[in-house]
């Protein structure tokens, strides 16, 4: 399946009118060399193929370590089916130690959580912000799964209304990043007020974009919360450039 950053990811490379600054997360990308179409797979590559073979669980909204995967783009967009889903899920450590100790369906279910495994893996941010993770396994451990997921489910539909109604090319990080930190309540509470302003029916997406903008903003500044990512630096000390 083809991922193309540009599309994706406009916030990234569409430049506005006014120079600024960019925030772009950490990102894997692979490149092919050789001659040839891709499609004739000379050696061997599968498209789409599990990367972790035998590691399939039945809960793919809410991974094995505690990401809420439902929130992410790559989710949103149909790169990933979620941790575990198969056809398009890319391996990771947790993932080999999950089969390792039985296939168990969430870390924290095995004996010897929390393991070193999770030593500053919350340092840096993915797609998802990652400084939510304890918290967020907490909750579920508190509310139990199905409750956890109806919420989850509700500010997946916040989600998808922001990005289809306030949406103007740019803001899609920023939502994704606002929906995945924010409470459940603050989120609603933005959005009635959004649905409550009749005005914005007849402006432009841009204009709508920037109303929703000011009232995420002021959601997140009440609750002290940081809606950049935090782009973990490169090799030699340099954090600048672009993704791809």
């Amino acid at each position: 399946m083809v991922f193309d950053n540009k599309k994706e990811h406009k916030e990234f490379y569409l430049p506005p009118k006014t120079p600024g600054i960019v925030n772009a997360p950490a990102m894997s990308f692979l490149a092919a060399r050789g001659h040839g179409e891709l499609r004739s797979r000379p050696c061997g590559f599968k498209g789409g193929a599990n990367r972790m073979k035998g590691f399939t669980r039945m809960e793919t909204r809410f991974s094995l370590c505690g990401l809420n995967c439902d929130l992410c783009s790559m989710h949103l967009g149909g790169y990933c089916p979620g941790c575990g889903g198969g056809a398009g899920n890319q391996s990771c450590t947790m993932a080999k130690c999950s089969l390792e100790h039985g296939g168990i369906q969430f870390c924290w279910e095995c004996r010897e959580y929390p393991c070193p495994r999770y030593d500053g893996i919350d340092d840096w941010d993915s797609f998802v912000p990652h400084r939510s993770r304890q918290q967020d396994i907490a909750k579920v451990r508190e509310l139990g799964l199905e409750a956890y997921l109806a919420q989850l489910g509700e500010k997946r539909a916040i989600l998808d209304s922001l990005l289809a109604r306030f949406n103007d090319g740019r803001r899609k990080t920023l939502f994704n990043t606002a929906v995945y930190l924010l409470p459940l309540e603050d989120l609603q509470s933005v959005m009635a007020d959004l649905n409550s302003r009749t005005e914005l029916a007849g402006q432009s997406v841009k204009e709508r974009a920037l109303a929703a903008v000011e009232l995420v903003q002021q959601a997140a500044d009440r609750r002290g919360v940081s809606l950049k990512l935090n782009k973990k630096p490169k090799r030699g000390g340099s954090d600048g450039g672009f993704p791809g």
